[in-house]
């Protein structure tokens, strides 16, 4: 069974490399475990069940409403995990629909089963009906990754578990340890704290997601310690243990004993390709199970790709998507472009989302920038959404007025992000911001204001810089007034000197 490309893994990487394949006239075969995992760990697991828990969350406890008709609206009823899941099984079942008749409509042969290199060229599929064989011309590994499970930590799906197991559970917690400040901890650390769970976040790092920008990251805490959120950062967790049938004790290195209800452990997650047997196609992944690939998503062996979570950072669905289009067209020799500023996307309470640079990484560059601000507060959509903390900052050069950066918290951050990555995308500067006309009121009127603001900034800096110059000026123009006038008098001297003589 012979085809162009074998594709192991059908979320985001696979299932779009899958189709830009069967587009390009390529026979295309993709496994997956099973029938009911097509859509890989992004749909059933990860990005969009958690999603769609939070907007189950902001809708059920009136959060959007908080500021707009009062504290009546919130908590109208007692939330279940039952009314969270609700949503969830409609939301993946048509997902599930989608990829799957996309998949048969572009003539792409789906393989289920657990999938195992035979050689560099072959992967054996063992499924109900036995085993097959596959031989692909190029092979793409796009497994994903799964939640990193240490072997000292007693995990039993109800009192310590981790973010693939908190979507089953069956009662939501009165109070919750998060072990972990990543993107995945702190997304579901305030989820629950929205909900009034006591919640407490332990990282061992110094700050939240240092990738973020600092002022950004400080909106977001400040808005965690509202809902009772507490942070413990430089805190190692040296043990966990469960107590009782519903109670859990963490252990950390400086002596702390923390006791909750429940335990979400989010510290890391690993490549998910233990069975592969990489060592048939020549591979081998590193400590924590990922492939090493280079510009183009080649690993070491030229004719296997790697692509999505299984080859690290970022870990993005929409990055994962565009990394299986790339592969296809390095694979058949097909031109690529695409921009190399991607957006980031974290779906917390409030969500935030940015491009490009931060203020952090500009100073170490020593780039000369100013900032443009608005604030939600100042914005009419602002006040009619309830979204008072919100903000938008554009990061410009002083000089060249480029734009350098987008970053957004705040009600529809995700969406509104778009406009700045287009404008960035085609070396715009601020001053399209000032001069378009945005529909009012939207979220996206923010640019006006920050670039108002940013202008202004400018302004009062040149404004100083001509109060120096005239100073400097004015302070030249009277040193020559004196010196003339050091000059007459040393002539009116020289002149009675050489009369008396």
């Amino acid at each position: 069974m012979k085809y162009d490309i074998v594709i192991i893994g059908s979320g985001p990487a696979g299932h779009k490399a899958a189709i830009a394949a069967s587009k390009l006239g390529k026979r295309v075969a993709i496994i997956e475990r099973n029938f009911r995992g097509m859509g890989g760990v992004c749909l059933h697991k990860g990005t969009i069940p958690s999603k769609t828990m939070r907007e189950a969350i902001l809708y059920l406890s009136g959060y959007r409403h908080r500021d707009v008709y009062s504290k009546r609206f919130r908590n109208k009823r007692r939330i279940t995990m039952q009314d969270l899941r609700l949503k969830l099984a409609d939301v993946a079942e048509h997902e599930l629909e989608v990829i799957h008749d996309q998949l048969e409509r572009n003539g792409v042969e789906i393989f289920i089963g657990e999938a195992k290199f035979a050689s560099p060229h072959e992967v054996e599929v063992y499924g109900e009906t036995g085993r097959k064989t596959l031989y692909g011309d190029h092979i793409l590994v796009a497994t994903g990754t799964k939640p990193s499970r240490p072997p000292h930590i007693p995990f039993d799906g109800k009192t310590i578990f981790d973010s693939d197991e908190i979507l089953d559970l069956k009662e939501i917690p009165r109070s919750m340890i998060v072990v972990g400040g990543g993107v995945i901890g702190i997304e579901y650390a305030i989820m629950f704290a929205t909900l009034g769970v006591e919640v407490t976040v332990l990282d061992g790092r110094d700050r939240l997601l240092e990738f973020c920008d600092r002022e950004i990251i400080d909106v977001l805490t400040h808005h965690a310690r509202s809902l009772g959120m507490i942070f413990r950062m430089g805190e190692e967790v040296v043990g966990i243990e469960r107590f009782s049938d519903s109670m859990a004790a963490v252990q950390t290195e400086s002596g702390k004993r923390l006791v909750a209800d429940s335990v979400l452990y989010t510290v890391g997650r690993v490549g998910d390709a233990d069975e592969l047997n990489f060592e048939a196609a020549g591979l081998e992944p590193d400590e924590r199970g990922r492939l090493w690939c280079n510009e183009e998503h080649q690993t070491w062996v030229p004719h296997i790709y790697g692509a999505g979570d299984i080859v690290g950072f970022p870990a993005l669905a929409s990055v994962s998507m565009e990394q299986g289009r790339r592969v296809v067209c390095n694979a058949f020799n097909e031109p690529f472009e695409a921009f190399d500023i991607m957006p980031y996307g974290l779906f917390t309470i409030p969500e935030i989302s940015m491009i490009g640079k931060t203020e952090q990484q500009l100073t170490e560059e020593h780039i000369p920038y100013e900032v443009g601000a608005a604030r939600y507060k100042e914005i009419a959509r602002g006040q009619i959404s309830g979204d008072r903390e919100g903000m938008l900052k554009i990061l410009f050069h002083r000089e060249t007025l480029k734009i350098l950066g987008i970053h957004v918290i705040g009600e529809s951050a995700t969406e509104i992000v778009h406009i700045g990555q287009t404008v960035m995308s085609f070396g715009g500067t601020i001053e399209y911001f000032r001069n378009a006309v945005f529909n009012y009121p939207t979220m996206a009127e923010c640019y006006k204001v920050a670039a108002f603001d940013g202008f202004e900034k400018m302004s009062l800096d040149r404004l100083f810089e001509e109060s120096k110059l005239l100073n400097a000026n004015s302070e030249a123009a009277a040193n020559a007034e004196a010196e003339k006038k050091i000059q007459t008098v040393l002539d009116e001297k020289e002149t009675v000197e050489t009369v008396e003589v």
